[in-house]
């Protein structure tokens, strides 16, 4: 079938148009404030038919040279690598983060079943690709043994760190950018008048789905404590772009938060100015903030890109929350999330499982199923997906449950390899599963 859209997030960073014509310049309008909200949430959510059921499913892997992987592959040689790579079979995209981390987007395919089947297919070719160069990919929430160290030169990414400098935290910023990696899961909005329970449902679910999922006990060779420290690292960051979207109206709501969310940078032709001082878009539009050039129509759309909520509206719904996860786990998780969401009676049960830690993001991350709320709750949704789930996917979701039941997660047996060893010996087993 074909796509009104696609289920990828590329985060523009090549040049914005140095032109500016009168259509284009919003403080050409009488009232910019309400032009800006109108476009932002008109783009929010994509109306689609009920049971249209298409997934798209991104992967995020720490890339490790297997002869020396301590070291972080430099970026010629990385983007030397995936310039020669061949094309994915299912048509994912391959693009670059911060910190080296390779990234595989799929298409959106009908149902939770073709989609893990396009991702696998392709992540098997990318993983023969790279060990033909000397290369290994490892699916975990951080990097547990590397230092957080950025390695795009993208102009993007250098005003990224600087803005997270100027707002205090510079450490998790970095760390975000570079050691974490996720596996995004990307839904139709669905009927209009369905939006705002769909929504609602999924931050509410979240907390189960990131208790579920942590797969990041360590981050540059240290413990915080936290199950999942890629979650830590995100919460780290200025909550004006990573916090929950709440609201009743969807779109609204959207328009809303990216407004008074943090200004992060401003971009002319090739080059990317970090905006420091605080201020907000909406202090950029109305003309309150001291910034080189009044704003564009395009300056919204790229404004989006650098908010990062675990549960954003892109057209679709892209669900953010879950820690990258081993091969042997992530078709699971993904099926977890799918069918807890997409399966009408699957996600009525579980909306009355999760209701007593709709709230718990926090907890889901720092004690994880060791939580006795969460872990009764990740348990009954867990049971629920595997009624539910594709048969072709039945044998994993099962096996991922009783995981669950266990009280651990795939964090669990990282944690223990590389207590019984060293946490670089860890990534590299994983980068060579």
């Amino acid at each position: 079938m074909t796509a009104q859209y696609s289920f990828t997030d590329r985060d523009p960073s090549g040049p914005c148009p140095a032109d500016c014509t009168e259509t284009d310049a919003l403080h050409l309008s009488a009232d910019p404030l309400a032009v800006a909200r109108s476009h932002i949430a008109a783009s929010a959510l994509t109306e689609t038919p009920a049971g249209s059921g298409l997934v798209g499913l991104e992967l995020e892997l720490h890339l490790v040279d297997l002869d020396r992987p301590a070291r972080r592959p430099d970026w010629e040689r990385i983007t030397e690598v995936v310039a020669g790579l061949p094309a994915m079979p299912s048509g994912s995209s391959v693009t670059l983060e911060p910190g080296g981390q390779i990234e595989l987007s799929t298409p959106p395919v009908v149902g939770v079943a073709g989609s893990v089947a396009a991702l696998e297919a392709d992540r098997a070719v990318l993983a023969a690709a790279l060990l033909e160069v000397g290369l290994g990919a490892a699916p975990l929430g951080t990097d547990p043994a590397r230092e957080a160290r950025r390695v795009n030169p993208s102009r993007r990414y250098v005003a990224m760190e600087t803005h997270f400098a100027a707002r205090g935290c510079a450490g998790p910023g970095r760390a975000m950018m570079t050691a974490t990696a996720a596996l995004q899961v990307n839904l139709d909005a669905g009927p209009r008048d369905g939006w705002a329970r769909r929504t609602a449902h999924i931050r509410d679910l979240s907390p189960v789905l990131v208790a579920v999922s942590a797969c990041s006990p360590l981050l540059g060779g240290t413990a915080s404590g936290w199950h999942s420290m890629r979650q830590q690292a995100w919460h780290g960051i200025d909550h004006g772009r990573t916090a929950p979207i709440h609201g009743a109206e969807p779109a609204q709501a959207w328009a809303d938060y990216a407004l008074d969310a943090p200004l992060m940078l401003v971009r002319d032709g090739a080059d990317a100015q970090a905006v420091t001082t605080g201020a907000s878009l909406a202090d950029w539009v109305s003309g309150r903030a001291v910034v080189p050039r009044p704003p564009r129509v395009e300056d919204l759309d790229y404004h989006l890109t650098t908010l990062f909520p675990p549960i954003r509206p892109r057209g679709y719904l892209e669900l953010r929350c879950l820690d990258a996860v081993p091969d042997r786990w992530w078709p699971a998780l993904a099926t977890i999330a799918t069918v807890l969401v997409d399966d009408p009676v699957a996600a009525d049960s579980a909306a009355e499982a999760c209701a007593p830690v709709r709230d718990a993001w926090l907890v889901a991350a720092r004690d994880g199923l060791a939580d006795r709320a969460l872990h009764a709750a990740a348990t009954a949704c867990l049971d629920i997906a595997v009624r539910h789930a594709p048969p072709s996917l039945h044998d994993q979701v099962d096996a991922y449950a009783e995981l669950v039941a266990a009280g651990r997660t795939p964090g669990d047996e990282i944690r223990e390899r590389a207590t019984a060893t060293d946490p670089l010996t860890a990534l590299l087993e994983e980068a060579r599963a």
